[in-house]
């Protein structure tokens, strides 16, 4: 019996999806091996850089159907919470590298640039700034504090006093704007303009791609890690999104290196924040803005507008989008921390287990599993990119902390 309540859940088989579709050049100036090869020698080289878990779900994959079901843990990611610490902070120093390089006429590396004093003191007049839901601003803070700059967070009128709290500790400024994500975005960005100060944004937008690019480029070593531990290629790939940089990050990554055998990838979304399933639902290659206060319990998800790099991607490159309501999500937060015997216990936020509530979900329902052909022999492999980000939302979702949950590990 599938351990999930039947929810109700949208499938858009993507009617832009072209199976032999190349990678080509394009999108290899995007997102490429050589870049990522560049980011993981910056990123290997921070302090408490350590490969995250790759949770084997035999019991899930049981009750789903399904071979085999691997499950990426980002929780303990540079003890930030989240896979965000490999985007944002990899962007920061890309940005300084690029900044001070031109003001000092020469390149300068991230490898001086951290052992350097002078270079380090130079970076103390250098403003970022971004707006977030919480785990991005997050990991921007902590690079702009690793590395010496300045750094100020725009957070919207939803974001919990928790989140706000873990970006503060960092040093950042934070700004808390009324409206959604997407205005605080513009509010940024106008700020910014203002002040002289550098955007470190995860979506892009016309003018604004290079930054983007570096965020999702960082992004890549987790799916990079994720493949090397894996027994075999996984046939199925679902992803959660919300401006869609990960998801296309992640899809990226397995078009470039293998467009024979990619993997169904599935992009999925809160009901109530779905840019993505729209705008392929309109079907003209233009990506669509979904308005109003984009409710969700699903923070990190909480967008309205593409992403335009990641679009670039997903447009062609995904089988299909999907979005779940919350209730799916916080019956899968339990799960995971409750899980069936066999099945490793697992601290998840809200935004981690979309792609896990989305393959539950598709697995009951026959249409869908016939529209992503999931079959007993099918690999899944699924990203958590995020522990318990909000402590107390986590709480009181689960009814217990992420450290009661290990502690019942422990003394079972």
């Amino acid at each position: 019996m599938n351990p999930l309540t039947t929810h109700p859940f949208t499938l858009l088989v993507n009617p832009r999806f072209q199976p032999a579709e190349l990678y080509g050049e394009q999108r290899a100036s995007l997102l490429s091996a050589p870049a990522l090869a560049q980011a993981q020698a910056v990123i290997t080289a921070w302090p408490g850089y350590a490969v995250t878990p790759l949770c084997v779900l035999p019991s899930l994959a049981r009750t789903a159907g399904v071979g085999s079901i691997h499950y990426k843990d980002e929780g303990s990611r540079f003890g930030l919470g989240s896979f965000k610490a490999l985007g944002g902070a990899y962007a920061v120093a890309r940005l300084l590298c690029r900044e001070l390089g031109q003001r000092l006429g020469r390149p300068v590396s991230h490898a001086e640039l951290q052992r350097d004093p002078a270079l380090r003191q130079a970076c103390g007049d250098i403003t970022v700034t971004c707006a977030t839901d919480g785990n991005h601003g997050r990991s921007v803070a902590w690079g702009a504090q690793m590395l010496g700059c300045r750094c100020v967070i725009y957070i919207h009128a939803t974001v919990s006093e928790g989140r706000k709290q873990a970006i503060a500790r960092y040093g950042a400024q934070v700004v808390r704007t009324s409206g959604n994500y997407d205005e605080a975005v513009q509010q940024a960005d106008l700020d910014a303009k203002t002040h002289g100060w550098f955007v470190i944004s995860d979506t892009s937008y016309p003018g604004y791609m290079d930054v983007p690019r570096d965020v999702m480029q960082g992004y890549q070593l987790m799916v990079h890690e994720a493949v090397n531990a894996l027994p075999q290629w996984p046939t199925h790939v679902f992803v959660q999104a919300g401006v869609g940089g990960f998801a296309a990050a992640v899809c990226a990554y397995f078009w470039e290196r293998n467009p024979e055998q990619r993997p169904v990838f599935v992009v999925v979304e809160p009901e109530r924040a779905d840019c993505l399933l729209q705008s392929a639902r309109a079907g003209a290659g233009e990506v669509v803005a979904v308005k109003g206060d984009l409710d969700t319990l699903m923070a990190g998800l909480a967008c309205g507008e593409v992403s335009l790099l990641a679009w670039q991607v997903l447009a062609s490159g995904a089988n299909a989008f999907c979005t779940i309501p919350d209730a799916a999500a916080v019956e899968t937060m339990r799960l995971l921390a409750s899980p069936p015997q066999g099945d490793p216990t697992i601290v998840a936020g809200e935004s981690a287990v979309a792609g896990l509530a989305a393959l539950l979900l598709m697995a009951q329902d026959s249409a869908a599993r016939t529209a992503l052909d999931l079959t007993p022999d099918s690999r899944v492999l699924l990203f958590g990119s995020e522990g318990d980000t909000d402590p107390a939302l986590y709480q009181q979702l689960v009814g217990r902390s992420a450290s009661q949950v290990r502690q019942d590990v422990v003394a079972a």
